[in-house]
């Protein structure tokens, strides 16, 4: 596997944290995380009452003894994550400036994260969207499975506008088992629109992660004389003095940012910003180190 946008000392650093989702999944195997339903691993959930049918093995003596009622002992359930990768694919995730291409740091995330997921033995998939949800990979635990999704992430070329907002409902209705979703965009797209997608998601119960991608001349518009703006989407063009509207524009985008962050979290979407100046081995670090679970909690 030889890919610009896979580093295998990054690989070997990352793989020992591993990947922790922050609710329950729902797999299909057997595997280190948090199942809704209810199993025979060693960690105790709860008690309930006893009914006919239930595997007496499961009786809890001590509370019988106590309460001279009969109670069965449940435990939590282990089981696989799906982790399913959604990379915009639309024009814009084309722009550099001071950083790398948006698209080449989302390659970035999505081929580390798919990796590493495979590698701690769960799934990943892939979805690409530009127009429309272009490319469907669904997930898979083989470690085979990887090179189908690298392939893709090299080939893909960011075009058109963005039919982020279609592709994430259409995800939403399609992803059956409750599972991660990683959404790696710049989000220029409707943010009400945005925000009714990550809902969605969140009524699905998915655990929705969002990187937001972000070159730093689009956040920070240090353009010091006149230039032709283009837009990478639909081909429009237009030409400004910078000097003349840059505090306008750095007020709306700030505004833009909290806006969009204020939606993850209401969304209870994980929600990241990210310049494409950062070190993507540090993001991900960040990102998995802060999803561990707390001392005394799982």
């Amino acid at each position: 596997m030889n890919y610009s946008f896979l580093d295998p000392a990054v690989l070997g650093r990352l793989g020992a944290i591993p990947i922790e989702s922050r609710q329950p999944m729902l797999g299909n195997v057997t595997g280190r995380h948090r199942s809704p339903n209810r199993g025979s691993s060693v960690e105790f959930a709860e008690y309930r009452k006893y009914v006919q049918g239930d595997d007496t093995r499961r009786l809890d003596w001590k509370a019988y003894a106590r309460s001279d009622r009969y109670y069965i002992k449940e435990f939590e359930a282990d089981t696989n994550l799906l982790a399913n990768m959604i990379v915009d694919c639309s024009g814009s995730m084309d722009f550099a400036d001071r950083g790398i291409p948006k698209i080449e740091f989302a390659r970035q995330i999505a081929s580390t994260l798919s990796y590493l997921a495979v590698d701690q033995g769960d799934a990943a998939g892939l979805s690409c969207i530009s127009k429309k949800l272009d490319i469907e990979i669904p997930p898979r635990r083989r470690a085979s499975h990887l090179q189908s999704i690298f392939k893709t992430l090299s080939d893909v070329t960011p075009k058109g506008e963005t039919g982020l907002i279609e592709g994430l409902h259409a995800i939403a209705e399609k992803v059956q088992r409750r599972g991660l979703i990683v959404i790696l965009s710049d989000l220029f797209c409707d943010p009400e629109a945005f925000s009714d997608a990550l809902q969605h998601l969140r009524y699905r119960k998915h655990d929705v992660v969002v990187f937001h991608l972000m070159d730093p001349q689009e956040i920070d518009f240090d353009f010091e004389r006149p230039h032709r703006f283009v837009d990478l989407e639909d081909g429009s063009a237009i030409v400004a003095e910078p000097s003349l509207i840059a505090d306008e524009y750095r007020q709306v985008v700030q505004e833009f940012l909290v806006d969009t962050k204020r939606r993850c979290l209401d969304a209870n979407a994980d929600y990241r910003l990210v310049r494409t100046t950062e070190s993507y081995e540090s993001v991900l670090s960040t990102f998995l180190l802060d999803r561990l679970p707390k001392k005394g909690s799982r």
